[in-house]
């Protein structure tokens, strides 16, 4: 089962999000797992890639990237010939797929208007907050009115609980952060309160778009850890496997 961005993209953009359905993974990776670096067994993993790209019609194999929850996009022009570290990829080459795995940290695809520039971004709370959303959109080389983006499945707003110093890491660059956070009481010893918030990613990647110039702003209506039918989510179970967002040009 692929969800399919809703989002008025060009029709030479192509994009998709893969779920846990199909595929060939055993428990606890059982489904569609498309993660080499989880545990699971290689040639299965490998299974599900080629399964995923002959559905998707795709003569290459998508650019997957070893992801080090950096700020480091990548600009794809030719395959991938080795194993990069890199979260995130931007192309203008067509029938080169951007490709970015999760497992609660959030999807970002991007496209232009005219359907000339696309991005993938793996953006778990570390990356957003150092960057990896703005050093996606300064690759493409058209204001940024004309760029929209869509936010693939991620953890939810209800289920993502972090510590105080990230908020203040995330308000630090812009006090608006803030809103994306609310107080998340425990009781700890008989006293009330700790430094615990829960954390809205979507909220948070939108502000960082915003502050850009991106209005086009679409998705962001899955929680990874409350589907567990649909999506792998490591905060719900560590081993686990990874779902994964592409987007490429016709």
């Amino acid at each position: 089962m692929l969800i399919i961005p809703d989002w008025p993209a060009p029709k030479r953009v192509k994009a998709v999000s893969t779920t846990r359905k199909g595929g060939v993974s055993l428990a606890p990776y059982n489904g569609l797992n498309l993660g080499l670096h989880v545990g699971d067994d290689t040639e299965r993993v490998q299974q599900n890639r080629s399964l995923l790209q002959h559905e998707l019609s795709l003569v290459q194999a998508p650019a997957w990237l070893n992801q080090i929850h950096s700020s480091k996009v990548i600009d794809l022009k030719q395959p991938l010939t080795g194993l990069i570290d890199a979260d995130g990829s931007y192309s203008r080459e067509p029938g080169l797929a951007c490709v970015i795995m999760t497992a609660d940290c959030l999807p970002v695809l991007l496209c232009d208007k005219d359907g000339t520039q696309v991005a993938a971004v793996h953006a778990g709370w570390r990356g957003l907050a150092g960057g990896i959303i703005e050093a996606a959109l300064d690759k493409f080389s058209v204001p940024a009115n004309e760029i929209m983006a869509w936010l693939g499945p991620a953890i939810g707003p209800i289920a993502f609980e972090v510590g105080g110093e990230v908020r203040q890491q995330f308000m630090a660059v812009d006090p608006q952060a803030a809103l994306a956070f609310t107080p998340q009481a425990k009781v700890v010893d008989g006293q009330s309160g700790s430094d615990k918030w829960l954390a809205n990613i979507y909220l948070l990647a939108t502000q960082r778009l915003q502050k850009y110039g991106i209005t086009q702003v679409y998705g962001g209506e899955h929680c990874t850890v409350n589907e567990p039918e649909l999506f792998y989510s490591y905060r719900r179970e560590p081993t686990t496997g990874r779902q994964a967002s592409l987007i490429w040009l016709d």
